[in-house]
């Protein structure tokens, strides 16, 4: 509610600001409520050229030009003062007024429209003049970065077909409405650190969450980017979540890992890092289950509700592939557009006839490819097998699941009551807790939530299933549970370009369409 107060204000405070401006340009001051006109006659107020009516209706850059617009009729009242001006841009709702307000000087107007005879206004410097493009060419990123289109890339293979390593995205941050930025002090350009473990921003002043409305809701196959959920505590060693916390607390225990002890994976962990929501990294996934809906998979098959839906034409799982002695699989893999990562994650071994046996995601079409490749003996499509390591969600004794056969698993949805048990407790917890912020324990066989005694639970927001199109090698809901609405950046729009890691050059993927399935 503060929010949209907020934004209310913001647009109010503008609008009475243009109609004090316009009423001392010798305008009707109820011309500036006059959609696009009032566009027309604040540009003409400025001295600009008509073409700046065209900016207005671009989506992200509209943003820039109304806050230059802002720092131009500050000129035109002969406000020159620099810092004066990054106070227009910062909190225009209540400049304007402001400057609708102060007296004229000598009693006259100083529009450029008006008498070419009225003195010029004054130059600045060249240095002045760069500092005030770069402070208002940042605060226009910022702005655009966080409220209407961010550019991503695809920097590994877990949505391979479909979306390619070295694919460029245009991702809307419009389209399931933009997020209130929560985490304003930090610096433009840079996500969460400055190379290394340090952070690139200050943990305060930090906003709650807030979403404005958008022009679409997350839907079943949508590509979808969304702030890593086990993000949230992230080990020094390993800052861009290449090993998350819970996983080392899991193998090392809790008190090694926060006292920097622990050594995973031959690496001394180095303590902890604690990331705000919308500083956690970036991931893209499909989503594949909904608010209120009952997710399983079944030999490979994801059934939603009890049935099964399609997959994506372009979705890869694991196949046994053989090869014939004194042949070299990466040249065949690789002329049916096998990604080299996907091959070096791929085991390699030799039997007693020499011929050779690998085990590499493949998409439908490039296993029906390879199988008519003489030099391959055999391609097999490989199951999972359910095993009791707690790798994959709820990470808790008894839900011995496996990648390919899972759940069924509940998927909360904003309002929802949930009834819990000691049994379903596990696949709930982090939901109560982490993503809600509710204390939760458990003492002689019954559930407490904030201290008091209870079997149900009332969700706050919804919560989404996502999944890599590389079902084998893709680490996503299966492995750390679910997506709340509060970490959902935006959609995936386009594949503006896309760079071959693995030969070089541009693909021919431009303006693609990043849904694509």
């Amino acid at each position: 509610m503060i929010y949209d107060i907020a934004l209310i204000v913001y647009l109010l405070g503008s609008l009475l600001g243009l109609c004090l401006v316009f009423k001392k340009a010798g305008r009707s001051p109820w011309l500036a409520l006059v959609p696009f006109w009032n566009l027309y006659l604040w540009v003409k107020i400025c001295g600009k050229k008509w073409v700046w009516l065209l900016y207005f209706l671009i989506p992200g850059l509209n943003i820039f030009i109304f806050l230059l617009m802002v720092v131009e009729t500050a000129r035109v009242f002969r406000r020159y003062s620099f810092w004066e001006q990054l106070l227009g841009v910062l909190f225009p709702f209540v400049y304007l007024p402001c400057l609708g307000l102060l007296p004229t000087e000598g009693g006259r107007w100083t529009a450029a429209y008006h008498d070419p005879k009225v003195e010029k206004p004054m130059k600045v410097g060249e240095v002045r003049d760069w500092v005030e493009a770069i402070v208002f060419a940042l605060i226009a990123v910022v702005l655009i970065r966080g409220y209407v289109f961010e550019l991503f890339s695809i920097p590994s293979s877990s949505m391979e077909k479909s979306l390619l390593v070295g694919d460029h995205l245009l991702v809307s941050k419009m389209a399931y409405g933009p997020r209130v930025i929560q985490t304003p002090l930090s610096l433009p350009l840079v996500h969460n650190t400055l190379g290394g473990s340090t952070k690139s921003y200050l943990d305060w002043p930090h906003f709650s969450y807030h979403r404005y409305p958008g022009y679409t809701k997350v839907k079943r196959y949508d590509a979808v980017v969304f702030n890593f959920p086990a993000g949230d505590t992230v080990l020094k060693a390993f800052p861009g979540g290449q090993v998350t916390y819970y996983e080392a607390v899991r193998e090392c225990g809790r008190e090694a890992v926060l006292n920097g002890t622990a050594v995973y994976a031959g690496t001394n962990v180095g303590g902890i890092i604690v990331r705000p929501v919308d500083k956690r990294e970036h991931y893209i996934k499909r989503c594949m289950g909904l608010p209120g809906e009952t997710l399983q998979i079944i030999d490979q098959v994801v059934h939603i509700n009890g049935k099964p839906v399609e997959m994506p034409e372009d979705a890869q799982v694991m196949y046994a592939v053989t090869f014939a002695a004194g042949f070299h699989p990466e040249k065949a893999l690789d002329e049916c557009g096998v990604s080299r990562e996907d091959m070096e994650r791929s085991g390699m071994f030799y039997d007693e006839m020499g011929n050779i046996h690998m085990m590499v995601p493949l998409s439908k079409g490039i296993a029906a490819s390879l199988s008519g490749k003489s030099i391959v003996l055999s391609v097999e499509k490989v199951k999972n097998e359910p095993d009791s390591s707690m790798s994959l969600y709820p990470n808790a004794p008894g839900y011995y699941w496996s990648v390919d056969d899972y759940g069924p698993i509940h998927i909360p949805a904003a309002g929802e009551t949930l009834k819990l048990t000691l049994e379903n407790l596990p696949l709930y917890r982090r939901v109560i807790t982490a993503y809600e912020g509710n204390s939760l324990e458990v003492r002689d066989g019954k559930i407490y939530i904030n201290g008091q005694a209870t079997s149900t639970y009332k969700v706050k927001q919804n919560y989404y299933w996502m999944m890599g199109d590389n079902r084998h090698c893709s680490q996503d809901s299966r492995f750390w549970g679910f997506v709340p609405e509060d970490h959902i950046a935006g959609k995936a729009k386009w594949v503006l370009w896309s760079r071959d890691k693995d030969h070089g050059g541009l693909r021919g993927r431009f303006l693609r369409n990043a849904n694509a399935r």
